[in-house]
């Protein structure tokens, strides 16, 4: 009987991880995914046969944690990131210090494949501890495991993205859209074409020590990107632009908040454009045609829309 293969992923409970783990047990990966909490794992066991997704429990604080998690794994992929901190230097710990950790213990494991991924916007000269914690990552990342692959999507869509969702959930409630630093432009990529992507990069020699930048076909406003979700939701209402002071202070509160829906972090990174670089290794080295949003937001978004969907949202 053959041996399965093994993936570690970390992160693998998140938004890309989940979809990730899903493709690698169809693929017959025996996966682990690395948690401190078993429980999160267990929607996930049912993708595949019994025994083939399985939790490891680990403090990604403990460098002992990490060599267990990736021992015998001929596969891994590091997915942790976060959009703002919990505590005071989460940046560094989770983005800036862990993917250099992984990598020091993935190379003295003898792992073949290492995929990271970053974020486009990942800089080390750049005034947001984000984009400077990305870039500090992939850094430590290379110095310790040089043959690592580097993914760097744009702003990343699915069923369960903090993305179209968080914004049409705004356009039911309030009596407009508003619209911060409505000129700088995205690339939104499908999470399942994300998700690909690290398959495909963990089959190809080529991708060794490669950074890709990840952006779907379209590339839009963030202007436009509001009006789309008002188009797609049935909700004519107006865009109306935030004025610069009134937006920094509201998010200087919102930093007070658990899960703040905006920072002065997110603030400096909205003052860039977020698409693929020009010249950049892409999905097209990788072999991917990416989907683009309007195949797949309007089916679950339609929830959003004055019904839930399950009228017009005009008269016929």
């Amino acid at each position: 009987m053959a041996t399965r293969r093994l993936a570690t992923v970390f992160g693998g409970t998140g938004f890309i991880g989940r979809h990730l783990v899903s493709r690698l047990a169809r693929l017959d990966y025996e996966v682990r995914v690395v948690t401190r909490h078993a429980e999160a794992v267990r929607p996930l066991m049912t993708q595949g046969n019994v025994g083939q997704v399985v939790a490891v429990r680990a403090d990604l604080a403990q460098d002992a944690a990490l060599a267990r998690a990736v021992a015998g794994a001929g596969l891994v992929v590091n997915t942790v990131g976060i959009l703002a901190e919990r505590r005071p230097g989460d940046f560094q710990r989770l983005q800036g210090e862990l993917p250099g950790r992984i990598g020091r213990a993935a190379a003295a494991a003898g792992v073949a494949k290492l995929v990271h991924l970053s974020a486009i916007g990942a800089d080390p000269a750049s005034e947001s501890a984000y984009a400077r914690s990305k870039a500090a990552g992939e850094a430590a990342l290379l110095a310790a495991f040089p043959r690592a692959t580097i993914l760097r999507p744009s702003v990343i869509f699915g069923p369960e993205d903090h993305f179209f969702n968080r914004f049409a959930g705004m356009a039911q409630l309030l009596p407009f859209m508003p619209v911060v630093n409505g000129a700088t432009r995205f690339q939104p990529v499908y999470v399942g074409d994300v998700a690909e992507a690290v398959l495909a990069a963990a089959r190809r020699s080529a991708a060794e020590g490669q950074v890709f930048e990840l952006g779907g076909p379209r590339v839009a406003s963030f202007r436009e990107l509001m009006g789309y979700v008002l188009e797609v939701t049935g909700r004519p209402k107006r865009l109306v632009a935030l004025p610069p002071g009134l937006v920094r202070l509201q998010a200087r509160l919102g930093e007070f908040l658990p899960n703040p829906p905006l920072t002065r972090d997110q603030l400096i990174l909205l003052q860039k454009d977020n698409v693929v670089s020009p010249g950049a290794k892409g999905f097209a080295e990788l072999g991917i045609a990416p989907q683009a949003m309007e195949a797949v937001v309007p089916a679950y978004l339609t929830r959003f829309r004055p019904g839930g969907g399950r009228r017009a949202a005009y008269p016929v």
